[in-house]
This record gives structure tokens, C-alpha cells and sequence, in this order.
């Protein structure tokens, strides 16, 4: 029986540190993306959250009728999983693995989640809105902190 346990949002900086990493090397900006690898160690474990909390989910959305998950959707959630637990395994070889892992969700969202007429550079961008809304809706800011806003470019 899988494990029904809601998974905990990811921090706003760990959400925006992984997307920007992911652009980098969607865009074959590959000093960009190892700036962001170096600030960020945890770059490989990151990436792996971020299909597993973010990209899964948007694969789980239900199908057109009533609200009930077509066969195509639920097809498409088990492999996001399967995709999981492979750069898992593949985190495990530590920091060096980020851009492998990176190009790995790259080609998940250009083959499953991209429409003919989309951008993976957009559809990152959306799934980025939603990781960061999500982190910013579970991490709210202390009271009496200065509100920060966040612009998603």
C-alpha cells in the first residue's frame, strides 16, 4: 500500500534555488546552473523534492469527467513515481548528479507535461508558481516580519 502522508511544502528558497537550477539547465546555461549548485550543496536531493512534490502532484490532477482521474492521468502519476524513486537512487551519488537529475525532469516535462504549442521553459515556470506558492503558503512569515514579494521571472 503506498504511503498516503501528505508531503510537507519545501521552503521558498529551496523552491526558487531548485527552478532556477532547473531553467539553467534547461537554457544549456551551465555556469549558471553550477553557481547555483555550488550555493546550494543539496542541489541532487533538491530536484528530487521538487518532482516528488511538485511535478507528481500536477500529474495527479483528475481527467475531465466528474472530477475522476482518466487512465491517461493515472498512467502518467505512476511513472512521475517510478521517475521518483530512479533520481532517488541516482541522488544518493551525491552533488554531482544535480545536472543529470536536472536533465531528467527537464525531458519529463518536455515529454508528459509540455503541449504542441508550450514552451518547457513556460511549463517550468508554472510548475515553479506553484512550488513557491505552496512554500510560501506552509512557511508564512514570522509576525512582525517586513512582507517580501516574491516576482517569479
Amino acid at each position: 500500500m503506498p504511503d498516503t502522508t501528505p508531503l510537507v511544502p519545501m521552503t521558498p528558497h529551496a523552491a526558487i534555488s531548485a527552478f532556477s537550477y532547473l531553467r539553467a539547465v534547461q537554457a544549456g546555461d551551465l555556469e549558471a546552473a553550477h553557481e547555483f549548485a555550488g550555493a546550494e550543496p543539496r542541489m541532487a536531493e533538491l530536484l528530487v523534492d521538487v518532482v516528488e512534490r511538485i511535478v507528481v502532484p500536477v500529474t495527479a490532477l483528475p481527467g475531465p469527467e466528474a472530477g475522476e482521474p482518466s487512465t491517461e492521468t493515472f498512467a502518467l502519476e505512476v511513472l512521475g513515481q517510478v521517475l521518483v524513486a530512479s533520481l532517488r537512487t541516482w541522488a544518493q551519488a551525491g552533488p554531482d548528479a544535480a545536472e543529470g537529475i536536472a536533465r531528467s525532469v527537464v525531458d519529463f516535462v518536455v515529454q508528459f507535461l509540455t503541449d504542441d504549442h508550450e514552451d518547457v521553459a513556460e511549463v517550468l515556470h508554472r510548475l515553479e508558481a506553484v512550488g513557491v506558492g505552496q512554500a510560501i503558503s506552509a512557511h508564512p512569515a514570522p509576525a512582525g516580519a517586513h512582507p517580501v514579494h516574491l516576482s517569479i521571472v
